[in-house]
């Protein structure tokens, strides 16, 4: 039995897209990391609550088959926003929050990481000229 859950499971796996665009936070990736560790002798592996692992696969295909968007279709696919699914996808790329990210730092630590000793030596000898200097 456990051999049809894992089967069961990387097909879910191979089926499930991966959105490139967002690196370190695909939720296809990280299903294919947590089947891994779960399933980690294949088809060998021991389930310990079969229950609970049949209802998250059946919660998973749910989800990949678009169960609920054709079961509750939206008259309208816009959003509050008005932006196009495409728009949305560019916005929450990794790459683009992260130019968010650079964009919202304030001069002042944008300064500090452009001058700031790279490794723990270099700030520990900043440190020790800095509280070495006489002061005037």
């Amino acid at each position: 039995m456990a051999a049809s859950r894992y089967r069961r499971f990387l097909k879910l796996c191979e089926e499930w897209p991966v959105d490139e665009t967002k690196r370190g936070r695909d939720l296809g990736a990280y299903l294919r990391q947590r089947v891994a560790q779960a399933f980690r002798e294949g088809e060998n592996t021991q389930v310990a609550e079969p229950e609970a692992c049949d209802q998250m696969y059946e919660s998973l295909a749910r989800l990949h088959s678009n169960y609920y968007k054709l079961k509750y279709p939206r008259p309208r696919d816009t959003s509050f926003s008005g932006l196009s699914v495409e728009e949305y996808k560019l916005i929450l790329s990794t790459d683009t929050l992260e130019e968010f990210k650079e964009m919202n730092k304030g001069m002042w630590k944008k300064l500090q990481e452009k001058f700031a000793p790279r490794n723990p030596e270099e700030k520990q000898k900043a440190w020790a000229r800095a509280v070495s200097r006489p002061r005037t």
